[in-house]
């Protein structure tokens, strides 16, 4: 059976949600405020909500948002295969969402930020497993090389997937060169995809994802309610999201990342796992907090009542 290897981080969200945020030096009244596992757990609780058992690779810390990480991943079932270190906490972010359901981070990286050799050598990845691979990882000098290492080691018959992040620009090159043909999936936003290829239209990044990237690399843009873009062999294929009333976008992508892995796993079709990735996105955005993808069911029954949108 396959599972999920998420390489990725965990960091606590600070969710506060806020009419706009203030100019620089100003001040704003938030609506509400409450703690909440983001980061990386988002795409974990996703994939594992959508039936792909997954299991945190990456470390936790010591102290109340360490055990908030920790109390987030036994309620949804996630395996983390280390201790919870010794000597720090885990990070924070504070996710700021304005009325317009647009929003903005401000991250503090603790324990998470740290990999080793020896952490990854604790994992036993079988044949068929997917690993999962973000690009704030390639961020921080103790934990890229090692994990990079490690990736290309692995066999070819594990599905290795890739979400660069907004940061992407801050990647060294070196580290992207080396990883980006050993990539079975590319998943972006169109901004990030455009970044990387240094083009103007989402359809010129397809087109120049093509060089980059292996042939047969599944490659997925998203492009917020408008849906997504995929590329594979078989050619490029144009996906509508789904009509729904937005009212936070974090961690929407991550719900979209977490359903297509979990779909592409269960042997669906990239056009039908981009599909059912749209809809578990659509879903997300009703909903306020990071990790809120829902399950497989709710995504039943959602695309149950859409049976005739977007064939």
């Amino acid at each position: 059976m396959s599972r999920l290897l998420h390489t990725g981080q965990i960091i606590i969200d600070l969710v506060m949600a806020l009419d706009t945020l203030p100019v620089s030096g100003g001040d704003a009244l938030a609506k509400s405020a409450r703690f909440e596992a983001g980061g990386g757990f988002n795409v974990m609780a996703a994939a594992q909500r959508n039936g792909l058992s997954t299991w945190y690779l990456g470390r936790h810390g010591q102290g109340p948002f360490g055990d908030l990480a920790r109390q987030a991943m036994l309620a949804e079932g996630i395996t983390p295969t280390l201790a919870p270190a010794a000597d720090q906490d885990t990070g924070l972010c504070v996710a700021l969402t304005e009325a317009s359901a647009e929003r903005t981070f401000i991250s503090y990286i603790g324990a998470e930020g740290v990999l080793t050799s020896d952490d990854l050598a604790r994992v036993r990845v079988e044949p068929h497993d997917a690993v999962y691979v973000s690009g704030y990882s390639l961020l921080h000098s103790a934990k890229a090389k090692p994990l990079l290492h490690w990736l290309l080691g692995l066999a070819h018959s594990v599905h290795v997937s890739f979400d660069p992040g907004p940061l992407l620009g801050d990647i060294p090159a070196e580290l992207m060169h080396a990883l980006l043909p050993r990539l079975n999936l590319w998943t972006s936003n169109r901004l990030e995809a455009q970044i990387l290829t240094g083009t103007q239209t989402l359809a010129q990044a397809l087109l120049a994802l093509q060089g980059r990237l292996g042939r047969d690399c599944l490659k997925v843009i998203r492009d917020g309610a408008q849906g997504c873009w995929i590329s594979d062999p078989h050619g490029q294929h144009a996906l509508a999201g789904f009509s729904v009333q937005a009212v936070d976008s974090n961690g929407a992508g991550d719900a979209h990342t977490g359903v297509l892995i979990a779909a592409l796993m269960a042997g669906q079709s990239p056009v039908d796992a981009a599909r059912r990735a749209n809809a578990g996105a659509a879903i997300a955005v009703t909903r306020r907090g990071p990790a809120t993808a829902p399950h497989d069911h709710e995504i039943d029954a959602f695309m149950a009542r859409h049976a005739d949108f977007n064939l």
